[in-house]
């Protein structure tokens, strides 16, 4: 298939295009989901980042919580999530998380963190233990971690990957070109290695990674993250439009892509041997989460048999 030419980035628009607008889903179980969540004093990514699908997904009890507070000690230029000195570690959030879950009754659940860098082990130990407590709690629950870097220590990653999560979620976020100016105190090639040191420690483990379109990468820059990825051993990928938390505090959208070419960046992911791959407008990391694990099953289920 011949891909695409992006034309030149376009200036910022206030206005969205019409294939990211849509109708505000049924209200369903927006308000349980939120009476749960509030209840258990989990902070959820759905809230601190603004995500433009919060109110689909808590409409049907899915949520994507965040542990470790909701104070982050980094400032990525593309994220809402406040940038502060944390709190202490809340000891019996692992319980409180378990419990939330268990209320919502979910077959799949994403949880991320803030970045600890204050922290010895930058919080790997507290997000292993928010893990055994929800395996504990919900034992047909499969698990997805999304932590941050913890700057590639080896000891941080066997932590959490010793607690077994089914799934090792870290995101690329962005080219490496554009890497220092969209998250200055992560590093591209950082990111890569976690990927592969996961797969290292646990290669039963599913390993995923996000990457957002629209700030002013070139689509062979696109391409050859997603090669970077593949070699990291990287399993499951999704790609997804940026939208700026605001105008003025976060970087500015350079350009909408089309479905079209969502279209086209998921045939030539899927071209390069990703299990599974999601790419469209509203595509986020943990938006369809379950669904795009399952997907993954199937996949590892044929090439086993193959």
């Amino acid at each position: 298939m011949e891909l695409p030419v992006l034309a030149p980035p376009e200036p910022p628009k206030r206005r969205l295009p019409p294939w990211l607008k849509r109708p505000m889903p049924g209200r369903d179980d927006f308000g349980e989901t939120r009476r749960i969540i509030e209840e258990s004093g989990v902070a959820t990514v759905c809230q601190e980042a603004r995500c433009p699908n919060i109110s689909e997904c808590w409409a049907k009890r899915h949520a994507t919580f965040m542990v470790l507070g909701d104070r982050c000690t980094r400032r990525c230029h593309f994220c809402s999530v406040t940038t502060a000195k944390p709190d202490p570690v809340e000891t019996d959030e692992p319980d409180r998380l378990a419990g939330a879950i268990a209320k919502l009754d979910l077959s799949h659940v994403v949880i991320t963190s803030v970045a600890r860098d204050d922290l010895p082990d930058e919080g790997a130990g507290h997000f292993a233990q928010c893990v055994t407590a929800v395996h504990a709690a919900c034992p047909t629950t499969t698990v997805e971690v999304l932590p941050a870097d913890f700057h590639a220590r080896a000891e941080c990653i066997a932590t959490l990957c010793d607690a077994q999560p089914e799934l090792y979620n870290h995101n690329i976020e962005t080219v490496e070109r554009l890497t220092p100016s969209v998250r200055p105190k992560a590093r591209y090639r950082r990111s890569l290695d976690v990927l592969r040191m996961v797969k290292e420690r646990a290669g039963h483990i599913v390993s995923k990674s996000g990457i957002m379109v629209g700030l002013g990468e070139t689509w062979d820059e696109l391409l050859n993250t997603f090669r970077d990825l593949r070699d990291a051993d990287c399993d499951v990928l999704t790609v997804g439009q940026y939208l700026a938390p605001t105008l003025g505090d976060h970087l500015p959208v350079q350009r909408f892509y089309t479905p079209a070419e969502f279209d086209a960046l998921g045939e030539a992911a899927r071209g390069m041997g990703f299990l599974s791959v999601a790419s469209g407008p509203f595509v986020r990391s943990s938006y369809n989460a379950a669904e795009v694990f399952e997907e993954t099953r199937r996949r590892l289920a044929e090439v086993r048999k193959s």
